[in-house]
């Protein structure tokens, strides 16, 4: 767990204390064979001709770990996987961007790693929906589709950064929270996009509509300028919402939990239980809760099991 940057009372800290030993006794005996630290053995059956990947070397006939971290095996392939470290690009990697740049024929992203992504025009989809090549009048508009500081394809919400080891390579990385109305993004970077729920069918139409009018002329006025109106503004049950989640996501990453939906919700109902204020979610009390009540949850769980 890292260290927790809250003021805590001494009651607290001993509240604290206790739910994360019981966590920590749980994941240890849940990992106890496949977690390891610096020249810990790692058990292998030679017969079946195993890989040494990253993590490993062989060392008087053993293979040990040159990391801390946990042993995972792909078919042959045996490597460690560091319990904390930066985040490293991987091919098919789901990830939340922000721009930085608008260079000739690209944009520049951070993507919380140690070089810049890159996004080419030629990759966009142009507003038109034409397949064709791209033009120097392309190239003078790219503004028009992302200026510095926006994040990738997004808007209406919040782009939060958490350490990436938080966040886990799942099949599932889009989340559409229909009680909340929000969309749920986790990026394998570590950028967590929490936003009003984007239905990309009504948002392609209202652009195409959007392009006849101004192509008319049309000042948007009417029936068509109400949906333009009510499709910007996010209502305030859905900005609280968004806030709600966001603080979640915090208190978590305060207290080093990973990066689940049934852990963000949990948390975000728990403070709705007890009647907490989005702003109080931050406090060191509801911190100490949900310490507790994610103690409480792996526990339960390890008795059903």
């Amino acid at each position: 767990m890292r260290e927790l940057q809250i003021s805590l009372n001494q009651t607290q800290k001993i509240r604290l204390q206790r739910a994360l030993e019981l966590l920590e006794s749980i994941s240890s005996k849940a990992n106890s064979d496949a977690s390891v630290i610096v020249a810990d053995t790692i058990p292998l059956n030679y017969d079946d001709g195993v890989l040494k990947g990253h993590g490993t070397l062989d060392l008087n006939g053993e293979v040990v770990a040159t990391i801390c971290g946990v042993v995972e095996r792909v078919n042959k392939l045996i490597y460690v996987r560091a319990l904390r470290a930066r985040y490293k690009p991987e091919v098919g990697d789901i990830i939340v961007g922000r721009v930085t740049e608008v260079a000739p024929k690209r944009w520049r992203l951070n993507i919380n790693y140690s070089q810049d992504a890159v996004l080419m025009l030629s990759s966009m989809n142009l507003p038109d929906g034409i397949q064709r090549r791209r033009t120097a009048v392309d190239e003078l508009n790219m503004r028009s589709i992302f200026e510095e500081n926006d994040v990738i394809c997004l808007e209406r919400g919040q782009l939060l950064t958490v350490s990436p080891y938080l966040v886990k390579r799942r099949k599932q990385h889009f989340h559409h929270l229909e009680q909340y109305g929000i969309d749920l993004i986790f990026g394998c970077n570590g950028f967590i996009w929490i936003g009003e729920h984007v239905d990309p069918t009504e948002d392609m139409m209202i652009e195409d509509q959007v392009n006849k009018s101004e192509q008319k002329g049309s000042k948007f006025e009417g029936t068509f300028g109400n949906q333009v109106q009510e499709r910007v503004y996010t209502p305030l049950e859905t900005r609280q919402n968004i806030c709600r989640t966001a603080n979640a996501i915090r208190v978590l990453s305060n207290l080093g939990f990973i990066m689940t939906v049934e852990v963000i919700m949990e948390t975000v109902s728990l403070s709705f239980s007890l009647n907490i204020n989005v702003h109080e979610m931050l406090g060191s009390e509801f911190c100490v809760l949900t310490a507790e009540k994610e103690a409480e949850r792996r526990t339960s769980s390890k008795k059903r099991g």
